[in-house]
């Protein structure tokens, strides 16, 4: 069935979204196309994810979430261990409890979203 809409972008809330911006920024490798106090937006020319200042922002937490979990990413990388490393180095935090299959892993991104790195297939 054909739809009657195209995704324009994803908005994420946040405490700071800035500097959740410059985060999955880093990551992903694409450009911070707009960042203030109140909104931030990165993207790779073809897709766009915001970030918008929510007062009283709390992280879900995970995998015993203090509030509902809204969301989370799953990102393709070629090496599970190296791109842990980098998103630590980059403010993502790990779980204190999480799985540990051999394909992916969760982490919190600096804002407590859990998102998960996924072997490339």
């Amino acid at each position: 069935m054909p739809g009657f809409a195209s995704l324009a972008m994803i908005n994420l809330d946040a405490e700071d979204p800035a500097a959740l911006a410059t985060f999955y920024s880093q990551v992903l490798g694409w450009e911070l196309q707009h960042s203030d106090a109140e909104y931030a937006m990165i993207g790779d020319g073809s897709t766009t994810i915001g970030f918008g200042k929510v007062p009283g922002y709390s992280a879900p937490g995970w995998p015993k979430e203090a509030a509902p979990k809204r969301y989370h990413l799953d990102l393709y990388v070629d090496d599970l261990d190296k791109a842990e490393e980098q998103a630590l180095a980059l403010g993502a935090t790990k779980p204190a409890e999480h799985p540990t299959p051999d394909r992916w892993r969760v982490l919190l991104d600096p804002a407590g979203h859990p998102f998960d790195i996924c072997l490339r297939s």
